[in-house]
């Protein structure tokens, strides 16, 4: 089979099409003949050999989000069998022809969503609502995104909106992206540079980090909350959160998922019944499996509206 994967740091350019054998599902393992895979910002920090990136061994195939069917299971394996259209999260071999995943991971597609769809929602969609409901969202309440128009934060503009929000506010770091996200459902599009500057949200969902965590401190109201979910260095000074009134949680999606699993799958049920019904529009970008070096410059670039995905089969 095909299969993308890097033996050095440094850009997209390191990244190679390989053939590899087939894998075998092991314990709890479903294997899938992949038809999609998800770009992700960790994956452009493994390529560079970040040290939030985990510190990947070299050579290494890259993780991802993954929709396709199933064409093998592994032993204690309940919930899936041969012939299920699933999305899952593959932690290794994602841009492949097949790959591995943990049924903990997946998600039953049925014949509700397409593929591209399932992929852009089992991680990215798992981490805006799971991130939206950390905050707390109240009725009427005005809720910003940073990183608005990428593939977590395309879905959280969407999503705040159907929980409830009065208003959202998407950021961005090119105001050429406003037009796509006002049609998503953002009231208003602010820069970087002006965010932070006004007190101007009552949740804030943080995809950036770094020096962006700070600021959407700056823009919580009295009694708000930040919930970080970027694994991307931020650091927040306790003193505005006591003088404000204001929280900073956090999200992950591992710790998510081992901690709750029962919530993990009703989300996952969830985000498919509103994209069926056309309540959430998940917006994709495709490229083949051997234009995957292209694909992560579009990362690279900060220049992906929505969530760029691998067409492989």
């Amino acid at each position: 089979m095909r299969r993308v994967s890097f033996a050095e740091y440094g850009g997209p350019e390191v990244l190679r099409l390989e053939e590899a054998p087939v894998p075998e599902p092991g314990e709890g393992q479903l294997l899938v003949r992949v038809a999609c895979a998800g770009l992700s910002a960790p994956v452009v920090r493994q390529l560079r050999g970040s040290p939030d990136g985990g510190g990947v061994d070299l050579p290494c195939a890259p993780g991802g989000d993954i929709a396709g069917t199933v064409v093998a299971v592994g032993d204690g394996v309940t919930g899936f069998a041969e012939g299920d259209r699933v999305a899952a999260v593959a932690f290794t071999g994602a841009y492949a022809d097949y790959a591995l995943s943990a049924e903990s991971f997946s998600i039953a597609l049925g014949d509700s969503v397409d593929f591209a769809t399932g992929a852009a929602l089992v991680r990215n969609g798992q981490v805006a609502l799971g991130a939206l409901r950390t905050a707390g969202i109240r009725e009427g309440e005005t809720v910003a995104v940073t990183g608005a128009a990428g593939g977590v934060g395309h879905l959280a503009v969407q999503l705040a909106g159907l929980l409830g929000a009065g208003s959202v506010l998407g950021v961005a770091g090119d105001k050429a992206k406003a037009g796509f996200l006002r049609e998503l459902g953002a009231a208003e599009v602010l820069g970087y540079a002006e965010f932070g500057a006004e007190e101007v949200a009552d949740r804030v969902v943080d995809g950036v980090g770094g020096a962006v965590l700070g600021r959407s401190v700056a823009a919580l109201r009295p009694f708000g909350t930040v919930v970080s979910y970027s694994a991307a260095d931020g650091y927040v000074d306790a003193t505005p959160l006591r003088m404000g009134m204001r929280c900073v949680r956090g999200f992950g999606m591992a710790p998510y998922v081992r901690a709750d699993p029962e919530r993990y799958a009703e989300h996952g049920r969830e985000l498919l019944r509103l994209a069926a019904s056309g309540m959430l529009r998940p917006r994709t970008t495709g490229y083949p499996l051997t234009e995957a070096a292209d694909a992560h410059r579009v990362l690279l670039d900060r220049a992906a509206l929505g969530k760029v995905l691998l067409e492989i089969s």
